[in-house]
C-alpha cells in the first residue's frame, strides 16, 4: 500500500493542491495530514477520492474542521494509531517533542509521522521510523514545500518536492 504523507499546508491552496497533484501521480491509496490544515476550505482540496486521515495541528483552530474532514474522510482528533496491510503507524502534530519521542521509543509503531518543525525530518531509532514529511516553506527551515511517501510493504520512503 502507498500512503501520501504530508502537513502544515496553512491555508495555502496551492500547496494542497501541489500535494494532491503528487499524490495522484504516484497513485497513492491514502492520505495522511498531520495538521495544520486549517481552515475547512483548504481540507476541501483533499475530496478526491482517496482514503483521507486527519489530526489537529496547533493551527487548526476553525471548528468545522473536523466536520469538514468527515464528509470525506476521518478526522481522528489529536493523534491516531493507524494500521495499514499490518504496519502500525502514529500519527500526531508533533506540537510537544516529549511526545514524539515518547510515541517513537515506546516500541508499539513501525513508523511515528509528525508535522509542526516543517522540517523534512527521516530517522529511524529502536525499529521505529520516525518522518516529517515538511510543511510550508520557512526562510532557513526548508524553501521548497515537501510531501512524502510510505511504501508499507517495502518500507521506502520518499520525499517529493511540490509546486503550487
Amino acid at each position: 500500500m502507498l500512503l501520501g504523507l504530508c502537513t502544515d499546508t496553512h491555508d495555502n491552496i496551492g500547496l494542497a493542491r501541489g500535494a494532491v497533484d503528487t499524490f495522484e501521480s504516484v497513485g497513492v491509496d491514502a492520505i495522511v495530514h498531520c495538521g495544520d490544515v486549517v481552515a475547512p476550505f483548504t481540507a476541501a482540496e483533499f475530496d478526491v477520492g482517496i482514503d483521507f486521515h486527519a489530526v489537529y495541528g496547533n493551527n487548526d483552530g476553525e471548528p468545522a474542521l473536523a466536520d469538514a474532514v468527515g464528509e470525506f474522510g476521518i478526522h481522528h482528533g489529536e493523534s491516531a494509531h493507524l494500521t495499514f496491510d499490518g504496519v502500525d503507524v502514529a500519527v500526531y502534530h508533533g506540537t510537544s517533542e516529549q511526545l514524539v519521542d515518547a510515541l517513537i521509543d515506546c516500541g508499539e509503531y513501525d513508523y511515528v509521522v509528525r508535522g509542526h518543525t516543517h522540517e523534512r525530518t527521516y530517522e529511524e531509532r529502536n525499529g521505529t521510523v520516525h518522518v516529517n514529511p515538511g510543511g510550508l516553506p520557512f526562510p532557513g527551515v526548508d524553501d521548497t514545500y515537501h510531501v512524502a511517501t510510505l511504501d508499507t510493504e517495502s518500507g521506502e520512503v520518499r520525499f517529493h518536492a511540490v509546486d503550487p
